[in-house]
């Protein structure tokens, strides 16, 4: 069921109160996307929005004041309806022109404020995962090479601006297992990795499509028109370092499965893992898995590795003194941040994590206010009802002593 509540957690209003409430925590990073249709409404003909801009700069400012590095996100998945009527979205090679210009206003106006960024969040996720020969997923591909050369030539130009500027990608986490030795779930859970995950990944880290894309675009159909200046612009536009975002694990098989033999999810519906327990809304909890794909990625790019996404989706009960209590999050976080720090003991460089979301919003799989993922709870309901007051959880102080145990630990 999808909620008609658009007033989220109401950060646009609340943002100084927010980055406050980070800052008690000891939040040294702070993550948020950018409107594009905040900053050109009208895309480049109806020009830039400074009201929108100036919204922006003094978000960051505060976040700098306070103490935290923000890490920015350029698109998330709501270019200004403006562009759709202009250009038809993204199938138009037109809207590269449009991001370009609209990432070239944000690292001049921001570039005071926010020395890393990332271009497209969880830019895999329109990629084709059925195997069928259809319009939407030819179509989609088309969309995904735009994308991903928008991306190139905004990181092009980012460098351009400052060289000390950082770019990176975002990809969704794509962290699977064989659901037999048969080495036919062997080969469907490696191309399960390659297709929806490493397509996307390899083209942005190493600056040009992997050997196995003509394998995906035999599936489907297709071949994107790639020119030469779209594979000049892939290479010399490469990411600086790789995010990623991190909710659960899967299994593949080429065996059939039972009708209840898998988990919920919106893109992350999968065969269930019988060694896993999973939260309420059918998401599989598995800790290791961020390890072995930290790990994985470390080993294939040798870049940093920027966690941008990670959390746990729960119902959390506001009770008559204010009090919230989550020992479910905390012992996901405890889990979790053991198994980043055995990570960086095996030698993987990760300069970054993010949680989703610190404070609670809508999700995005259910566009509920009542999965809650924050360590602050926001009283508001699926309807929009509530004051909108923050109180913290258990897992804010939880929170707050880690980051405090972390700062001593480098001391020493």
């Amino acid at each position: 069921m999808h909620y008609t509540n658009h007033v989220a957690s109401d950060f646009y209003h609340r943002y100084k109160e927010d980055l406050a409430l980070f800052k008690e925590m000891g939040y040294t990073t702070f993550n948020t996307s950018i409107s594009w249709a905040r900053i050109y409404p009208h895309g480049i003909k109806g020009g830039i929005n400074q009201e929108g801009v100036e919204f922006y700069r003094d978000v960051f400012k505060t976040a700098k004041e306070y103490g935290m590095d923000p890490v920015i996100t350029l698109y998330k998945y709501d270019e200004p309806v403006s562009l759709l009527e202009q250009h038809g979205g993204w199938r138009n090679r037109a809207m590269i022109d449009e991001f370009v210009e609209f990432a070239r206003v944000c690292f001049t106006e921001y570039k005071d404020y926010v020395n890393k960024w990332m271009t497209f969040n969880e830019i895999n996720i329109i990629m084709p995962r059925d195997g069928q020969k259809t319009e939407k997923n030819q179509r989609n591909l088309i969309y995904l090479h735009n994308q991903l050369v928008a991306a190139a030539r905004a990181t092009i130009v980012a460098h351009e601006i400052d060289s000390n500027l950082k770019v990176g990608c975002m990809i969704c986490g794509n962290m699977s297992y064989p659901l037999t030795p048969d080495p036919l779930d062997a080969i469907a859970r490696y191309e399960n990795f390659q297709d929806f995950f490493c397509y996307s990944a390899d083209t942005q880290m190493r600056g040009y499509y992997p050997p196995f894309a003509k394998r995906i675009w035999g599936k489907y159909g297709i071949t994107p028109e790639i020119t030469e200046q779209d594979k000049e612009d892939l290479m010399n536009g490469k990411s600086d370092f790789i995010g990623f975002s991190y909710y659960a694990s899967g299994v593949v098989t080429t065996h059939k499965v039972e009708e209840n033999g898998h988990t919920a999810g919106n893109v992350l519906g999968t065969v269930k893992n019988p060694y896993l327990k999973a939260s309420e809304w059918g998401w599989q909890i598995d800790p290791i898995g961020l390890r072995i794909m930290l790990n994985k990625m470390y080993d294939r790019t040798q870049k940093p590795i920027f966690i941008s996404e990670n959390g746990l989706g729960a119902r959390d009960q506001l009770n008559s003194d204010f009090s919230i209590h989550d020992p479910y999050r905390i012992d996901y976080l405890k889990q979790h941040f053991k198994q980043i720090e055995e990570a960086i003991d095996d030698g993987v460089d990760v300069i970054g994590y993010i949680m989703w979301g610190v404070i609670d919003i809508v999700s995005a799989g259910s566009c509920e206010m009542a999965k809650r993922y924050g360590v602050i709870y926001v009283d508001g309901d699926n309807l929009g009802n509530g004051t909108y007051k923050r109180y913290k959880k258990d897992s804010f102080k939880w929170y707050h002593d880690y980051i405090q145990a972390q700062h001593q630990q480098f001391k020493k």
